[in-house]
Order: C-alpha cells, then structure tokens, then sequence
C-alpha cells in the first residue's frame, strides 16, 4: 500500500482510506471493528468520518461512527498507528441537533469549537490528525446539487474559519485541516488566507471523483498539483454504481440504495448507459468494473488517497484488489473515449 504526503504536513496517509459512514447504521459496533482490523492488517492506515455520521443523517444515530472508531481505538490501544480525519458541518438549517444552543449550523469560532470537542470526546482521542470543513458556509453547488453562488450578506468568512482552526492547531486538538464539497475559488482563498495571515494551510481537498464525476479535473486538479492539496476522492465507486450491481434496475437487498434511496446523484438521464458501457469494458478486459474504476483513479497525480466504504469484508477484499492493479493502456484509452463521448453525468 502506497504512502502519500498529506499535503506539506509532513503526514503520510495511505492511497486507500477507509469510509466509515456506515458505521452504527449498516453496520454494528462489531462488524465496524472487524472491517477496521482487515483494514489495518491490509496495510490501510487512513480513517476516514464525520461528526454527522452514519448516513443518511438523523438524529437517532449522530456521531456513531466516531464512537465507533473511538472503541476500537480504545480496545485495541492503537491510536498511533492510524491517521483519523474527521469532519464540521458548514451552514445547514437540518442540522440543529449538533449544537447545544440548536439552529443552524455554521462554521464559526464558537461551533467549531464545540464540534471538536464533541468529535474528541466521541474519539476517545485528544488529537484529530485531518480536521476539515464539510461544505462551505457560502451558497454553492454541493453533493450534486445545484445552488446560487450569489453571496450571503452574513457568511462566515473563510479567515473566521480558518482562524477557528488555527487555534485548534496551537492547543494541539488538530494536526491538520481540510476543506471538502469546495470549489478552486475557495481552495485558493483558503490558500492564500494563510499565506497573508499565518494560518494553517489546507491540507486536502475532499471531493466527489469517480469516472462519473471528474470535474475536479476542470480547474481543481491545478489547485491541488500546484498548491500541495491533493484530492482525497469520495464516492470514487459512484455510491456502487461503477460495480454494476445495480445494473439492468437491480436492487440488491441490503445495499444503500435498496435501504435508502439516496443515489439520485448517479441516476440523471443517460447515466444509465455510460455505466453499463464502463462495466462492460472492465468484463470485457476480464477486470471487476469496480477494480477498474478504482485503479484509474488511483493513478491521477493529484490524488491523495481514495475513500471507500465497505459494509463487509468481502466488499473490503475487492476494493483492496484495485490497489495491485496496474490497467493496460487499451483499457485507460477506453475509459478517456467513454468519457469524452459524455463527460460527467453526474455532476
């Protein structure tokens, strides 16, 4: 398992990380610990969660998939072997249950010191190694869904924020922050508040990338390359599209969409088509179609690491595959040519 730099921290994650939004949903405490045990032993030393974790998000169940992790860290005492990456909720008026005063969530001085607290406490940790921003507190297109970008008159400011973090850095509750569902506008600013103010700089870049979503290659990939924040790729399976187990209208039982019917992200008008035209040249090159898409991504220069969920080990066991796999040109040139014929569906 490749090592790569997390930005200019002097931290190095693995090129796989491990999505654990399922955790205390999908999944138990104790198949939580068990997927997180293959993963270590696999060589995977990158945790990837949020505060509003397991999805979908309610109420009910917040913050589980933290507790999670912080039991198996605390049973299996191995803290510093893993990098834990965590993440606050930006502005949201649905997310009022995560702060004590309720309303809406912000990524302000205040709530962002009471969201590590919470995280920390959930962890059974005193230290996040990645802490980033889960959407921006400004209007924009986020989770595939699209927004105005004109300005709020009351946003929280990218310097507030990043000031928020900053402090968080010098008592030692975080060693590095990131930034995710952001634009190569705010990555910059990001970027040069903390050149003009001595705040931490972004580490990371968490975004959507899958060969259904590869925007970030637009003006992103620049931003990362140039500026040493590189792509920590959510979804890069399209939430299970690119396995081709939802082929044909298929519903597996026990499967994200089957449970929650979240994925209208990947079912826009003629998604259907580019998928099954990726499955059948991954079959056609006698590869997994979800191999094949993770394996072409991994191998993109501005790409950190490539978050995956699995909900069992045999899921874990076929994702890992992809990490051993090098495609042939005829397989990559027959990806590009899918691509150019329709270039992210499902933005």
């Amino acid at each position: 398992m490749r090592l790569n730099p997390l930005g200019r921290t002097g931290i190095k994650v693995t090129e796989a990380c491990l999505g654990t939004m399922t955790f205390g949903q999908q999944n138990s405490e104790a198949e939580g610990h068990a997927i997180m045990d293959a993963a270590l032993a696999a060589g995977i030393n990158f945790l990837d969660v949020a505060e509003t974790y397991p999805v979908p998000p309610i109420e009910k169940t917040q913050g589980a998939s933290e507790r999670i992790i912080g039991t198996w860290i605390k049973a299996r005492r191995n803290r510093d072997k893993v990098v834990i990456a965590t993440k606050v909720v930006g502005r949201a008026t649905h997310f009022g249950y995560l702060r004590d005063a309720g309303g809406e969530t912000r990524p302000n001085r205040r709530q962002i010191h009471e969201a590590v607290e919470k995280s920390l406490k959930r962890l059974q940790t005193d230290y996040i190694d990645l802490y980033q921003l889960h959407f921006p507190d400004r209007p924009m297109k986020t989770f595939g869904v699209p927004a105005a970008v004109a300005p709020a008159p009351d946003e929280v400011s990218i310097e507030e924020t990043l000031a928020a973090f900053g402090e968080l850095v010098a008592q030692g509750k975080i060693r590095a922050v990131g930034v995710s569902n952001e634009s190569a506008w705010g990555a910059m600013r990001y970027v040069m508040a903390s050149e003009a103010r001595g705040l931490p700089r972004i580490a990371s870049i968490q975004n959507a990338y899958s060969l259904l979503a590869r925007s970030f290659e637009m003006a992103l990939a620049e931003v990362a390359i140039r500026e040493d924040v590189g792509l920590l790729a959510y979804s890069p399976l399209a939430q299970g599209y690119l396995t081709g187990k939802y082929q044909g209208g298929a519903l597996p039982q026990g499967s994200r969409k089957q449970l929650f019917d979240r994925l209208q992200r990947y079912e826009n008008p003629g998604t259907e088509a580019i998928i099954d035209k990726y499955v059948a040249l991954a079959r056609k090159h006698g590869l997994s179609p979800g191999a094949m898409s993770l394996a072409y991504a991994r191998k993109k220069p501005f790409m950190t690491s490539l978050i995956f969920g699995a909900t069992s080990l045999a899921q874990l066991e076929e994702n890992l595959a992809a990490f051993a796999l090098d495609l042939p040109e005829e397989v990559t040139a027959g990806i590009d040519a899918i691509h150019r014929e329709r270039p992210n569906p499902a933005l």
